[in-house]
């Protein structure tokens, strides 16, 4: 029996999920179909990737040392599929600025594709906070940037969002909340909650706790994003966060749950900005060029379907 991307794809969601079920729901197929999958992987594997229980599925050590690997065979097929192929050979140096999340947590993969199609392009990068990015744009120190375009303040500034991560609440494995179908601030505001501080994040998750009339109860103020997820994990608390910044497992090794919060959470906004008159340059715009295809031109193409 051959491995086949049917199975990859199966027991990636079902190790972010948790649950047969779930992952059936999220794939829009049957829960047969899942549990078919995994067996023929385990299969193919010889070891069991993951331990049943009454509460879900969870990995094996076997399980999630093969996660790591999945990942690498998936954005491989999607590298394959979504390359966009440059129709100029564009050179020169773009000096790039993009803040701390973007740079962890969405920019290397999309650099060194970059440098695969564009291999006369430089790309200098530079990690700023926002206000420093605003500043070198209008200054000229800075070409582009790829930023969060929500925190975005000055006038002279064009931004363009590339795709928007929907914020949901993260909670340990096993916590009450896990049973709940709904889940509100209202439910968080009595947590531990813990507060991520980085790139503006406190400012943006007080605009919706305030416009639910509701208020945190702030057990921890961090700038780091893993301590975020290692105190969840661990049990000192809840988060809200993006989907861009969720790894399902700490680095621990203890599972993270996420779930959907029935509040009005505003999503988390990446984006390309640059001065409303900046001249382009070649490399400039094959760097737009690149974006466009990657995220904009799949979603244009589906809206004509």
């Amino acid at each position: 029996m051959s491995l086949t991307l049917r199975q990859i794809r199966y027991f990636v969601a079902t190790a972010e999920i948790g649950q047969i079920s779930q992952a059936a729901i999220h794939l829009n197929i049957s829960q047969s179909a899942v549990t078919t999958a995994i067996k023929e992987l385990e299969g193919i594997l010889g070891t069991l990737l993951f331990q049943r229980s009454a509460q879900g599925m969870s990995l094996t050590d076997a399980g999630r040392h093969f996660l790591n690997r999945a990942y690498v065979i998936l954005r491989s097929v999607d590298d394959a599929l979504n390359s966009p192929l440059p129709d100029i050979r564009a050179s020169g140096v773009l000096r790039l600025a993009a803040s701390y999340t973007v740079i962890g947590y969405f920019l290397p993969h999309h650099l060194q594709r970059l440098e695969h199609w564009h291999p006369d392009v430089t790309i200098e990068v530079h990690e700023q906070e926002r206000h420093a990015i605003e500043q070198g744009l209008l200054e000229g120190r800075f070409d582009m940037a790829v930023v969060l375009t929500a925190n975005l303040t000055h006038a002279d500034i064009v931004s363009e969002t590339l795709f928007n991560s929907e914020r949901r609440l993260w909670l340990p494995s096993h916590h009450p909340l896990c049973e709940r179908s709904a889940i509100s601030l209202a439910d968080v505001a009595k947590e531990p909650f813990i507060l991520l501080t980085v790139d503006e994040a406190e400012q943006s998750a007080m605009r919706y706790w305030e416009n639910a009339r509701q208020q945190p109860n702030v057990r921890v103020r961090t700038s780091s994003v893993e301590a975020v997820r290692s105190m969840v994990a661990n049990g000192s608390g809840v988060a809200i966060l993006s989907d861009l910044v969720h790894r399902p497992w700490s680095l621990e090794g203890k599972r993270i749950e996420t779930l959907t919060i029935t509040d009005k959470v505003t999503p988390m906004s990446v984006g390309l900005a640059w001065h409303r008159e900046r001249e382009f340059s070649p490399a400039m715009q094959a760097f737009r060029n690149y974006f466009h295809d990657a995220f904009l031109a799949p979603q244009q193409h589906m809206a004509r379907r």
